[in-house]
């Protein structure tokens, strides 16, 4: 087993795929004023985190509410601010990009969010929806715009598109309304896509039907992709590595039948034994699960932050130091004291 502080060199070494999109050492932390005034300490919600992402690559972030997920995918947005670190895109970092630069980089970037109808406008029809990331994108010409919003209906097959042109989102259904965002989401022809929770304010009926959706426009469009969710029951449909995060942390990554069938760390077979994989054994595993909830993220505690729920805890080790990536099998790291070299 070998100890390693940064991304695993094998792991890139075997994808020759260009790297789209680099995360270094990123901290997201932010200020608590008591009263409005007075420094009252920091909320650590993202807090160092390292990975690449390469060109036509699908990557899921898992793990609990709390963890940094949505504070991470908002930075990677440009919507926050790297307290410490780099997101670099296309070998730019995104912080130093002037005004145009960043409208670019917007219009490269798609974004799929969690509620489909929290997120579409209800005062606008559909055409109106889909046309206005167009013109705010510079697309000058209608007939090129209107061209542009026929392709991307009949990608996410909701066709005829003339059929759909005039509604409004309380007239779809919320498959139909998920469809209409991810056409947004898809019609400035983005490089990479960021899909927040995308199926988890579905019916169980048609979450495997977008996810198989997502994919086909991945593969079609040489997307990169990172898979927001709490669920591990659906990155199999989706994604080639999983990063598991915990307290702002990524604390195990590999490839996701890896992860599926090998969890390593105490935490990743705790979020296994919760999925809603139709499996006999999760009965017998279910007890498994810690007690408690995430650590506060404003004191957050020492050494390994998972320590006070974990039954595997090295007292004097996981409580004091805060453990590195080790390598127990190729390609596969884990940030847990219990795979030191001994």
């Amino acid at each position: 087993m070998v100890a390693a502080s940064q991304e695993n060199a094998m792991e890139k070494k075997q994808d020759s795929r260009k790297i789209l999109l680099s995360i270094d050492n990123l901290r997201v932390w932010f200020e608590l004023r008591r009263f409005g005034f007075g420094h009252a300490g920091y909320v650590k919600a993202v807090d160092g985190v390292t990975f690449d992402v390469h060109q036509g690559e699908t990557i899921a972030v898992v793990g609990e509410s709390g963890c940094g997920k949505s504070s991470l995918m908002k930075t990677i947005l440009a919507l926050h601010k790297p307290t410490e670190g780099k997101v670099v895109f296309e070998d730019k970092d995104i912080a130093e990009l002037t005004d145009e630069e960043m409208h670019g980089y917007h219009s490269r970037v798609g974004y799929v969010q969690q509620d489909p109808y929290g997120a579409l406008p209800p005062f606008m029809n559909l055409k109106r929806i889909l046309e206005e990331p167009l013109i705010v994108g510079g697309v000058k010409s209608s007939e090129e715009r209107m061209k542009r919003i026929y392709k991307a209906m009949e990608e996410v097959k909701l066709t005829p598109p003339d059929d759909f042109l005039q509604k409004y989102p309380h007239m779809l259904s919320g498959g139909q309304q998920q469809r209409v965002v991810i056409a947004r989401a898809m019609i400035m022809e983005p490089k990479f896509l960021v899909a927040d929770e995308p199926v988890s304010m579905l019916d169980a009926s048609v979450r495997v039907e977008i996810l198989k959706l997502l994919r086909g426009l991945q593969e079609s469009h040489n997307l990169s992709v990172i898979y927001i969710t709490h669920d591990l029951s659906t990155v199999s449909y989706f994604s080639e590595r999983i990063f598991v995060m915990y307290a702002g942390n990524l604390i195990e990554k590999a490839q996701v039948r890896q992860i599926l069938d090998n969890p390593l760390h105490p935490y990743t077979r705790a979020l296994l034994t919760g999925t809603s994989e139709p499996d006999a054994k999760n009965a017998e595993t279910f007890k498994e699960l810690p007690p408690g909830e995430p650590p506060s993220l404003v004191n957050p505690p020492t050494g390994c932050r998972f320590h006070p729920r974990c039954s595997q805890a090295i007292k004097g080790v996981c409580d004091v130091k805060f453990p590195p990536d080790f390598e127990p099998e190729p390609g596969h790291l884990v940030s847990c004291w219990l795979y030191e070299e001994e």
